[in-house]
């Protein structure tokens, strides 16, 4: 008998924010042991992916292996399931377009008049086929972003209804995760926003098979009973969605709500639970022994979902060392302007970060941060961008090159003397911003007797880039020659990739993420 894909369907109700992809991922989780899961995401706008996106606006891109620039709620995904995600795994409705339009110019409609209906939806339901057949997956899981209601995702909505229509109700799950406001000056949880956003769903053809209530504490057994008269579902699918310590409490908590056996039961599959490592990773999150303060010094430190990837790397670091991560955001823009200092903001920090970004408002700042923690022996990691800052900090406070800087400046209108940092020649000739830099998994060879090579234990390894500017090989030998090391390369040995100083008793920079 041929295999057949289930598909579990995850839409969002009342308020954006509420954490569909964590919820989509925790999901996932509690069904992923012995079963292939696809997590798909649909985007209803029209950019191809975010990655020319301001992430002020949308949050962090996350980059996968195979170069795509996809949303941040691919990080959770892979973190939660184990899984190496594509680029063909988030839709946006740029995509869908883009895609129907090359069919129509290829003549692929054969002189038919393409419509939203059913043309669009059509595409959509083609693209959940493509990737549940080549991914052989026995569940794809499909989070629509945004909140019901929103005109940019009517038509994955109807895509998805017509989806459950051809697959049978046996196989296709929808999940409704909704808010439970807790007013203060009431004391008591209110359900009518959730059935209001039921109603908008049920308007479109779909009625939901499990409403998840995020709320500010477990709902009482009494909305339970409110939501699952007026929306229609049973009693035990109406699950508590209270806020948690760590997301990765989450799925713990829908577990012990009875969500894995509502979908083992909803969809006939069975995979056993896998919760022993799980919940030890839990545990050491929430019962540190130990605490380091580490600060992220960057310059879209207003919205911490610019660097989620960095702040869950701290988490699972703080997990296996049994230390709680206290995060010092710093943007250090405010060192520019002499609203503080290095030295005063990093007064009592354990370790710094400075991590990738672009453009020049900002940089001077990061480089006052990096010699700090030269100078005075503070643990630190330069990511991408902080990793290029490193080098021009070095070559001008320790090789002499005062004029010494990256060329990206010049992006902005600045001029620069001595580009220790230079546009990759690949990039060179490059003018479209999309999708264009050297992007995803790459090969990294570590140099023999380094500190790099002690931390990771083999030769090669392979991380995911994203940039258009490297270390300038013009200047290699001679920031060499005055104690800095390159100790991870391209293979051919033409791309720093890695430096250390092996004097200072941690100080990293990589130009991977």
């Amino acid at each position: 008998m041929a295999r057949k894909t289930k598909y579990i369907v995850i839409t969002g109700g009342v308020l954006s924010g509420l954490g569909k992809g964590i919820a989509t991922a925790s999901i996932g989780h509690l069904l992923g042991s012995k079963l292939r899961i696809i997590p798909i995401k649909c985007d209803g706008y029209l950019n191809t992916d975010p990655g020319t996106m301001n992430p002020i606006e949308h949050g962090e891109v996350f980059v996968l292996d195979d170069g795509g620039e996809v949303d941040m709620d691919f990080g959770h995904y892979e973190r939660f399931l184990g899984v190496t995600c594509k680029f063909e795994w988030n839709l946006t409705m740029g995509k869908v377009y883009q895609s129907i339009l090359d069919k129509e110019r290829r003549g692929d409609y054969l002189g038919r008049t393409v419509q939203l209906i059913p043309h669009v939806t059509d595409e959509i339901i083609s693209w959940f086929h493509n990737i549940a057949d080549n991914e052989k997956a026995d569940i794809c899981l499909i989070e629509i972003g945004g909140t019901m209601g929103d005109i940019e995702n009517e038509l994955y909505i109807e895509a998805v209804r017509q989806l459950a229509q051809e697959e049978g109700k046996e196989n296709v799950v929808f999940v409704h995760l909704t808010y439970v406001p807790l007013p203060s000056n009431v004391g008591e949880q209110k359900s009518k926003p959730t059935q209001q956003s039921v109603k908008l769903l049920n308007e479109r053809g779909i009625f939901p098979d499990v409403i998840i209530g995020r709320s500010k504490k477990p709902l009482e057994p009494e909305i339970k009973q409110k939501i699952s008269r007026f929306c229609n579902v049973p009693i035990e699918a109406v699950i508590s969605g209270e806020d948690v310590r760590t997301v990765y409490e989450i799925p713990l908590r829908y577990d012990d709500d009875g969500l894995t056996e509502i979908l083992h039961k909803r969809l006939n599959i069975y995979s056993p639970p896998r919760y022993d490592n799980w919940r030890k990773l839990v545990e050491n999150i929430l019962k540190p022994k130990d605490e380091v303060n580490i600060a992220i010094c960057g310059k879209y430190t207003r919205l911490h979902d610019s660097y989620a990837s960095i702040i869950e790397a701290l988490t699972h670091a703080g997990a296996h060392n049994d230390t709680r991560i206290k995060i010092t955001w710093l943007e250090t823009s405010r060192i520019e302007t002499g609203k503080t200092t290095a030295e005063s903001a990093l007064d009592g920090i354990d370790g710094v970060i400075v991590p990738g970004g672009f453009g020049t408002r900002g940089i001077e700042g990061k480089i006052e941060v990096i010699r700090h923690c030269r100078e005075k022996e503070i643990p630190f990691l330069g990511i991408c961008y902080g990793m290029q800052l490193a080098v021009v900090e070095f070559a001008r406070n320790v090789c002499g090159i005062e004029s010494a800087n990256t060329t990206e400046i010049t992006e902005d209108g600045g001029e620069v003397e001595q580009g220790v940092i230079c546009i990759l020649p690949s990039q060179q000739n490059i003018t479209r911003k999309g999708g264009t830099m050297r992007l995803g998994g790459q090969n990294v060879s570590i140099k023999s007797k380094t500190r790099t090579r002690e931390i990771y234990g083999k030769s090669e390894i392979r991380e995911r880039f994203r940039h258009r500017y490297e270390v300038n090989p013009e200047f290699v030998s001679r920031l060499e020659e005055c104690g800095l090391v390159f100790s991870g390369t391209t293979p051919e040995g033409d791309i720093m990739q890695i430096m250390e100083l092996p004097e200072h008793p941690f100080f990293f920079g990589t130009q991977y993420h």
